[in-house]
């Protein structure tokens, strides 16, 4: 029927139109609190309330909408990050140099340089051979794989500072690993596998004193502006027991429990649906392939040279303070270049997404917008007067130091948490009666409660590197700061009176 026919029906009201799309995408939970976010970014980018700057509303509301989206996955990631380009560019909320400051970050380069040594060791059988090197010593079980990897992860950390570096090294590893075990991509054996190798090479690490970023902003902060210098040992003392030795148990644990192993009959079942248990890609065919005991192929002994290397310069940055991301990024140039026929032809284009440089970059530029505009240093503040400490009570300043840290951690990420509270240390300290060092130390209690994947970089690369979906993270997340608020806290409260900290 024509268009301009007398017979054709009315074209649909907008505000109807609006409605139908409204409900069309609020067809779960996730969606309606993406939704949600949305809605009330919006209200605060549009209309700040009155203790909130005008300069710090657009970037405030366009978090609340991004980190919203990002957090439900209600639509892709990298998705996200587009809208939050557009969005942040139009509405003037920072400058462009600053939105797209993720680009020429050290993370972003350090996941393109580990997507490139990801798609070398599919390409060349070598993540395969290192696979089925260690299933042949340490078998094909799945718990023995999972607490393998977590003891790993924390074995890595006394010797490689970087968790940029850790995380690189593990994650395709784990991937192999777990398709050489045969669990398919999308299974709940796959993801746990990823997730103890992420989580052991990234928390347990808050306790060793070089092994992340958030310890050496506060070991830097702590020196350069009260002269108090962190020592390694007492460092270890302090935490490793609890958040290193106990939190790499609860890892395990809680792994084992959320993903278990599979059971005889037992079909994969992937976050979008059921799909047949046969459905595997190119890396899980390379990864069941060979055997362990045959030669190594000439591409194979080169891609091992430059891992050796690559691990060797994460090592030992503490030496020549060049930074995991570069020597990552220079990895990437020996793995795409031609003559050593590490990758192939169409590694760029054809084997590699730009779907997990999208979600970084967008992450980043995020996190610079918000603090460029001050708004976390703010809201951190506007909470500090309003804090229940009370000298003499010991249990009830512990608990208000380390809530306060943790949402600190998730105005600013956790590299803020030390940035931002380091300065108010001693006014904290006047407050509760504690010593220094006692307010010191609860940042790194709040440091290793980690609530969503924002908060902390790494969590971001390895999610992209194992493609793990933003809802497994997050809930894994979640659990993990449940358990450390309700029983490593208590515990690490207790080990600290027997120290005689309080």
């Amino acid at each position: 029927m024509p268009p301009d026919s007398p017979f054709s029906p009315p074209p649909p009201h907008p505000a109807r139109t609006a409605l139908t799309t409204l409900a069309a995408l609020a067809r779960s939970p996730r969606h309606v609190i993406a939704l949600a976010c949305a809605a009330v970014g919006a209200l605060l980018a549009l209309y700040p309330p009155a203790a909130l700057p005008q300069e710090a509303a657009r970037p405030v509301g366009l978090a609340v909408g991004a980190i919203g989206l990002w957090v439900t996955a209600a639509i892709p990631e990298y998705l996200t990050a587009l809208l939050f380009f557009l969005l942040a560019v139009l509405l003037r909320a920072a400058p462009a140099a600053t939105v797209f400051s993720g680009f020429h970050s050290a993370t972003f380069w350090l996941v393109f340089g580990g997507m490139c040594m990801g798609a070398a060791m599919q390409h060349t059988g070598l993540g395969a051979r290192i696979a089925r090197g260690l299933l042949a010593r340490t078998g094909t079980g799945y718990t023995s794989l999972v607490c393998g990897l977590v003891a790993v992860g924390v074995l890595l950390s006394f010797v490689m500072p970087s968790s940029m570096g850790r995380i690189a090294l593990l994650i395709p590893l784990a991937v192999s690993l777990a398709g050489a075990a045969g669990h398919g991509p999308g299974s709940a054996q796959r993801t746990g596998i990823v997730l103890a190798a992420l989580f052991g090479a990234l928390q347990p690490a808050f306790a060793i004193l070089p092994a992340n970023v958030p310890n050496m902003i506060l070991a830097g902060s702590a020196e350069s502006l009260f002269g108090h210098t962190l020592t390694y040992g007492r460092y270890l003392l302090l935490h490793f027991p609890v958040l290193g030795l106990l939190k790499a148990v609860v890892i395990a644990v809680l792994v084992l429990r959320w993903y278990p192993a599979r059971t005889a009959g037992q079909t994969d079942r992937l976050a979008e649906g059921m799909v047949p248990a046969d459905r595997t890609t190119d890396a899980d065919h390379a990864a069941t392939a060979g055997s362990p005991t045959t030669p190594a192929s000439p591409a194979e002994l080169r891609l091992m040279v430059v891992l050796a290397v690559s691990v060797g310069l994460w090592a030992t940055d503490a030496l020549h303070h060049v930074s995991p991301a570069w020597v990552s990024l220079g990895a990437a140039v020996l793995c795409l270049w031609p003559p050593l026929g590490l990758t192939g032809k169409q590694a760029i284009s054809r084997d590699m997404s730009l779907a997990p440089l999208l979600f970084v970059a967008g992450i980043m530029g995020l996190g610079a917008m918000v603090a460029t505009s001050g708004a976390g240093n703010l809201l951190v503040r506007a909470l500090l007067d309003g804090l229940p400490l009370v000298p003499g009570e010991s249990v009830r300043n512990f608990a208000v130091l380390t809530v306060y840290a943790m949402v600190t951690g998730l105005l600013t990420t956790l590299p803020g948490i030390p940035a931002v509270l380091t300065p108010l240390a001693t006014d904290l300290a006047a407050a509760s009666g504690f010593s220094l060092e006692t307010v010191l130390m609860t940042q790194i209690v709040a440091v290793s409660s980690m609530f969503l994947p924002y908060q902390s970089p790494p969590l971001v690369v390895a999610m992209q590197l194992g493609s793990i979906s933003s809802g497994h993270m997050t809930r894994t997340c979640l659990l993990l700061a449940a358990i450390n608020i309700v029983v490593l806290l208590p515990l690490d409260y207790l080990w600290w009176r027997w120290l005689g900290m309080f």
